[in-house]
């Protein structure tokens, strides 16, 4: 079948899924069209090659702050033998993949992915366009390629005493038959991948002269601002926008869906006049819809006789009825936001015959989806051209609604450009949230303080039941919901062997949308066994760090990277004064974490987290710099969710409308970081989400050190630190 002739709701599917078993082929269909029109021709998909060497690295990932961009293109010029000086990159379109049978893969950047599930097959791509040049080359000199050499862009022939470099060569290279199955480079042998290279655009980023999408403008561009119902379920009845319509610089006020858009010649104006609109609701079925109520649904899953089952041995319940003591304890963590800096936006334009979007997007795929679906138009006839985000963490991953929001309005002014910006107000309450759960944990120790049965009950959400049910197994199961938890698996295994246990999730699924948030059921999951295993080993009399090791003899790479943050961390000699220490650690997206936290508790309960260790076992290294600068990030971002972020719902509307009731974490409170980067190699580990799961545990741990106190409920500002 055609690509060009799936249905949208099959491409939406296949977009949003993973790569596994993807074959990519390497041909240059497009060549001759390039030559037509004077353009550098591409000696692959990946590669564009220019007369003065500069090499052009086509990214399929988005850039969203954390160096996916130049991880890759650092791949693809290792296999390629470039001039690293001489590489810049850019983005194909989602229609350009759809045309060329989807020849660059995902598009999706979330899940830790950006790496770790391309980094084969952009490899090859540079592997293939090296052996196109070489071969050109070799070609144009008559001699066998055997003879030929690269390096850094530049193929010699020591026999002859010649050189020619990529640029010179790359429109006959570009003629010549991909190899099929290109080797590529052992680790070892790296001299570009592997090493702590700058950033790419790097310096545009400082001088402000990076462009992000809602920075985007075109001749003729208009603006628009946006209200959806705030109500959760609620629907727009009507509206007067009379006098929205007078006021200055108002060129139209549509409906869009549930929401009314007001077009201007600037957005401030266009948000102004917005204000000025008098809205009708009809409210809908949850207008009393409130946290107290979710929490109590919530509690009551946490001892219910149904649940599924994602990770079990032995009879758990008859080990713990059976144990000498019984350690039990409640947790819970809320519905949290994504809040990135940058609100969600985009610009569009459209016409009966094209539609095009320029926006901030984790998956350009599923947008040109979500784009074609919303004005009618077949896929293609439409268009997503990517620009860097200003933060993602999830939220720009799934729900494509901004997308299809800004083409629809589009739609309604044909031939203009319209960029549609959402307030801060409207990026708040029309989120996809973190998923709110509760968690019920019970243990058994024998004599000696060994634990001999778990229990772990979680209840709340699945992220899958309510925006992408095909991903459900068949018995109706979110296997999503026990990251961290399972028995193997990359994504996610549970880095101790305990004789009884039984984890399972009793599903729960309030009508506030969940969605994928910076490290996703991990989070709280890290908690979960994290805290629990604290309170088991402080039951029991043993040391935490001894307790973990106990269980973890069969998880080498579990008890490697904790070993790792213990030994840098101090653990077990004395801290500075007043200064407490907490461990964690867990597993997820392919790679193993740790952290060793320290922290202090003033009298008047003021927590402030001093330093946190860290430990990233990811397999292969692609450029430590940026790993370290993930960690760092990380950190960052999952102490101001554990210290400082819910978000609460009253009266079926979402409460914390801005940064004022839903603050982030400031500089004076960020911590030292001291990271450790230990590749083990063997395998591709993701980075930018998985030490945001040890952030919370580890703090929380050393707060009950410092204090006494148990914090079960996040985030921590809601708990009275001060001792008793």
């Amino acid at each position: 079948m055609n690509a060009i002739d799936l249905s949208r709701r099959n491409f939406l599917v296949g977009a949003t899924a993973a790569t596994g078993g993807l074959t990519l082929g390497f041909t240059i269909p497009f060549a001759d069209e390039a030559a037509a029109q004077g353009l550098p021709p591409e000696v692959n998909a990946w590669v564009v090659v220019k007369p003065d060497d500069t090499v052009v690295i086509r990214i399929a990932r988005v850039e969203m702050g954390q160096g996916t961009i130049t991880g890759l293109a650092q791949l693809v010029a290792e296999e390629l033998e470039a001039d690293w000086s001489k590489v810049t990159t850019e983005y194909p379109t989602p229609g350009q993949n759809l045309a060329r049978k989807r020849v660059w893969g995902n598009f999706q950047t979330a899940g830790s992915q950006g790496i770790r599930q391309s980094a084969v097959y952009v490899r090859q791509g540079g592997a293939a366009a090296r052996m196109m040049l070489v071969q050109a080359a070799a070609n144009e000199w008559k001699v066998p390629v055997a003879e030929c050499t690269v390096a850094k862009g530049v193929i010699s022939h020591k026999a002859s005493n010649r050189t020619i470099t990529y640029g010179k060569v790359a429109d006959a290279a570009a003629k010549l038959e991909a190899p099929k199955e290109p080797a590529l480079k052992d680790p070892k042998d790296w001299t570009i991948a592997g090493k702590p290279m700058k950033r790419l655009h790097q310096a545009g980023k400082v001088n402000g002269a990076q462009i992000y999408s809602i920075d985007h403008k075109m001749p003729g561009m208009l603006n628009a601002a946006v209200q959806d119902c705030p109500i959760v379920g609620g629907k727009l009845k009507s509206f007067d926008a009379s006098k929205a319509e007078k006021m200055p610089g108002v060129k139209k006020v549509v409906r869009v869906e549930n929401a009314v858009a007001v077009i201007a010649d600037t957005w401030w104006r266009a948000k102004t006049a917005l204000e000025a609109v008098k809205f009708d609701y009809d409210e809908g079925p949850h207008a009393k819809l409130d946290s107290a109520s979710i929490a109590a649904t919530l509690k009551a899953g946490l001892d219910a006789p149904e649940a599924f089952v994602g990770n079990k041995a032995g009879d758990a319940a008859a080990a713990i009825a059976g144990a000498v003591k019984k350690v039990e304890a409640v947790y819970s963590v809320p519905y949290q936001h994504h809040a990135p800096m940058e609100p969600l936006n985009a610009t569009a334009r459209y016409t009966p015959e094209k539609c095009e979007v320029w926006t901030a997007t984790q998956n350009a795929e599923a947008a040109l989806a979500a784009v074609s679906q919303g004005v009618g138009l077949p896929l293609d006839k439409c268009d997503v051209y990517r620009l860097d985000l200003g933060g993602g963490f999830g939220r720009r991953a799934t729900s494509q609604d901004f997308a299809r929001q800004a083409a629809l309005i589009a739609k309604e002014m044909p031939g203009v450009p319209i960029k549609m910006i959402w307030s801060r107000e409207e990026d708040q309450r029309h989120g996809t949230y973190h998923p709110i759960t509760q968690c019920k944990l019970v243990g058994g120790l024998d004599k000696d303080g060994n634990l001999v049965g778990l229990q772990m009950r979680i209840s709340g959400q699945s992220i899958q039941a309510t925006i992408r049910p095909e991903g459900l197994d068949k018995d109706g199961r979110d296997a999503f919901t026990f990251q961290g938890l399972n028995p193997g698996g990359a994504e996610g295994a549970f880095g101790y062997s305990i004789p009884n246990l039984l984890i399972d999730h009793a599903m729960r699924n309030p009508p506030i949308r969940p969605g994928f948030w910076r490290g996703v059921n991990n989070n709280q999951n890290a908690i979960y066994t994290e805290c629990f295993m604290d309170e088991l080993a402080h039951a029991a009399g043993v040391d935490p760090l001894e307790f973990r090791r106990r269980l973890m003899k069969n998880h080498p790479k579990h008890l490697a990277v904790l070993n790792a943050v213990a030994d840098k961390g101090g653990w077990g000699k004395p801290a500075a004064p007043g200064v407490f220490r907490g461990l964690a650690q867990h597993m997820g997206y392919g790679s193993y974490v740790a952290a060793c936290a320290e922290v202090s508790v003033d009298a008047k309960g003021v927590l402030k987290v001093h330093r946190i260790v860290a430990a990233t076992d990811c397999g292969h290294a692609v450029n430590p710099r940026q790993i370290e600068g993930q960690i760092e990030g990380s950190f960052a971002y999952g102490l101001g969710a554990a210290m400082l972020q819910e978000i609460t719902i009253k009266d079926g509307r979402i409460e914390q409308e801005n940064f004022d009731t839903y603050p982030i974490l400031r500089m004076e409170d960020m911590p030292a970081v001291e990271s450790i980067v230990m590749p083990s190699g063997g395998f591709w580990g993701g980075v930018g989400e998985p030490t945001i799961f040890v952030a919370a545990p580890a703090v929380l741990n050393a707060i009950f050190a410092a204090t006494g106190k148990r914090v079960r409920n996040m985030p921590i500002k809601n708990t009275d630190l001060r001792k008793a």
